[in-house]
């Protein structure tokens, strides 16, 4: 149930850790028309975007459903790399646009934790600004981007460079800079799992399916909503227009040691009132975390829901 009070789990919490996001999957997309293609097919304005620009994304079906939320280069969690290659790849008609699956040629590290950007810069690295940035450092590009919900960064590199990358840089000590430990730790998929839910982060596969509407999710940052026409539009300007949607994900604090199962629904006096999608125990705030999709009438930050056999506050 606990993680405890773990090395990994400590340093993504205080200072910082890195995590090998390796199995994440990987497409380039290439071709006179990539631009093009892709935002007509995405949440975000790619036409817009400039070298070195990096941006959270949704795509979508034609029924407004989340079918991926990626970063560009497509960067993907391991269950929707398959599912959106076949996605992009059915819309190729004649347009110059290439996608190469680079999974397997390329590794991913993130540095997450309060104290990555320091310890980055203690590692010599030059770092991007703005979320979803990335800048060159030799043969890898750096992107601020998190998995966890905590400051972050993602390390796009050879796959055949990263174990010497590793021991070169994360493994080594970082310098004797206050609240830094002397070298960085790794923190596991649990580890950081755990850190993710208390940080309120949904992942596309776990929390965030083609069950949901974008705007179920409250993940907005996804969506331009100024771009025009791209697939799925319709269905997100929609439900932006009428400003109806009937639930929400959330963040769930229960007083209770147990975890309970991803589709638990919560009832209070006779009304459903949220279903949890995941749930883990945090050893810092000795007690289960979950994220949940709420009912918006009890949605609001601070609502207690009273279940009968124990009581989840909404955050």
């Amino acid at each position: 149930m606990s993680v405890g009070y773990s090395v990994g789990y400590t340093a993504l919490r205080e200072t910082a850790a890195w995590i090998d996001l390796s199995g994440r999957g990987k497409i380039r997309v290439t071709g006179e028309d990539r631009a093009r293609l892709l935002h007509a097919m995405c949440s975000q304005n790619i036409e817009a975007m400039k070298p070195g620009d990096g941006a959270y994304a949704f795509f979508l079906n034609a029924q407004g459903r989340i079918l991926a939320d990626d970063h560009f280069l497509l960067d993907t969690e391991p269950e929707t790399a398959r599912k959106l290659f076949e996605h992009l790849d059915r819309y190729i008609i004649a347009d110059d646009v290439a996608l190469p699956d680079e999974t397997a040629a390329m590794a991913t590290l993130a540095i997450e934790g309060p104290e990555a950007e320091r310890a980055l810069r203690e590692l010599g690295f030059a770092l991007p600004e703005n979320e979803g940035a990335t800048v060159l450092w030799e043969d890898r590009v750096l992107a601020k981007v998190s998995s966890t919900g905590a400051p972050g960064y993602f390390i796009f590199l050879p796959a055949a460079a990263k174990d010497g990358f590793i021991a070169r840089f994360l493994g080594t000590p970082i310098g004797k800079s206050a609240g830094l430990p002397r070298a960085l730790p790794r923190a596991d998929a649990a580890e950081a799992r755990v850190v993710r839910i208390e940080n309120g982060r949904p992942r596309y596969g776990e929390e965030i399916t083609e069950r949901y509407l974008v705007q179920e999710t409250g993940q907005m940052r996804g969506v331009h909503l100024s771009k025009g026409c791209y697939l799925g539009q319709e269905i997100v300007e929609r439900v932006r227009s009428r400003g109806q949607i009937h639930r929400v994900l959330r963040r769930l604090e229960l007083d209770m040691a147990e975890l309970p199962a991803a589709g638990t629904k919560l009832s209070s006096a006779g009304a459903e009132t949220a279903e949890i999608v995941s749930s883990a125990f945090s050893p810092a705030l000795g007690k289960t975390v979950a994220l949940a999709y709420v009912r918006t009438p009890y949605a609001e930050p601070g609502t207690v829901i009273d279940t009968g056999a124990f009581t989840a506050r909404v955050f």
